[in-house]
């Protein structure tokens, strides 16, 4: 049986991890992983991009920023989080304003450091990816439109350090970014409808809370549309192996979503669209495999 100084010390790091949500970062880090095996080096041998010590550096790093992001957003974001996630603030609670700000200086000092071996350009990157996060939290994302569309080019930052690193500059890369980018932005737009009595309450500008619900609607049924040009692109204009049944899937889902978009009227409407959204993210990131199966098989097997 655990003491209950333990039990305390376990919900703490229990808390911690929910505040800098542990299990997207490990979802990006893969991300990065198979973003680089199979689409920004598809030439160099597994073993060199798996081992290559600089990548290993980049990804880290930027898993700290990414940790520190979380951090100065949910400071930030404290109250209208009450309102909004009950449950989850709560538990994100249990430790102190003081020990998050502790840590998000911290983890963005680490970064930092990791950074330096690489190169000093990747010590200014990570450096303005901090600010950039930062200057989102405290000012932009109240900002309507600037702040969806800054919060969405923060979300894909982590993959152009990666590719700035292989040099790799394919049309393929660009129409795989700008179909992650419109997503990532939709779901933006989403969580905007999601969380309108917290940003009601704290005074946050909007786009649902300014222009409607209506508007908002109009505005994600676009991006929707534009994403599936880059999913059409990607299928019949790229080899991108067995990956495009993950696109025509997509395809369907999406086209499912905005039914469903127009129907919905209450939170627990625009919960289950920013779920649809998301698993249609984190299906795409396994999915990058079907790039080339026989790689997959050949190393399993």
């Amino acid at each position: 049986m655990l003491s209950r100084k333990n039990k305390l010390l376990l919900l703490k790091i229990l808390s911690l991890v929910s505040v800098v949500r542990g299990y997207n970062i490990l979802m990006i880090v893969f991300a990065q992983y198979l973003a680089s095996i199979y689409i920004l080096a598809p030439d160099l041998p597994l073993r060199r991009v798996v081992f290559d010590i600089n990548l290993f550096v980049l990804v880290t790093a930027s898993a700290l920023v990414i940790a520190g992001g979380y951090i100065i957003n949910n400071f930030y974001d404290a109250e209208k989080d009450l309102i909004n996630k009950p449950r989850k603030t709560m538990l994100d609670r249990l430790v102190s304003q003081r020990t998050k700000l502790t840590t998000y200086f911290v983890l963005n000092f680490l970064s930092v450091f990791l950074a330096s071996y690489v190169s000093f350009k990747a010590v200014v990157f990570f450096s303005a990816y901090i600010f950039g996060i930062w200057l989102y939290s405290h000012k932009l994302k109240k900002v309507p439109f600037v702040g969806n569309m800054v919060s969405a080019i923060l979300a894909i930052t982590p993959f152009f350090i990666v590719f700035v690193h292989y040099k790799n500059f394919e049309a393929q890369i660009f129409v795989h970014a700008v179909f992650l980018f419109l997503l990532i932005l939709a779901r933006e737009m989403i969580k905007d409808m999601e969380n309108m009595a917290g940003d009601l309450a704290q005074n946050y500008k909007t786009i649902p809370i300014l222009y409607g619900e209506v508007f908002s609607k109009v505005g994600i049924s676009i991006l929707v549309a534009l994403t599936l040009v880059p999913s059409l692109l990607l299928i019949t204009s790229f080899d991108v192996g067995y990956m495009y049944i993950y696109f025509m899937g997509a395809i369907v889902l999406l086209l499912f979503f905005l039914v469903l978009l127009w129907k919905s009227n209450s939170r627990k409407h625009y919960v289950w669209l920013h779920n649809i959204l998301k698993l249609i993210i984190i299906v795409g990131v396994f999915s990058i495999l079907l790039i080339d199966v026989d790689m997959v098989l050949n190393r399993i097997f």
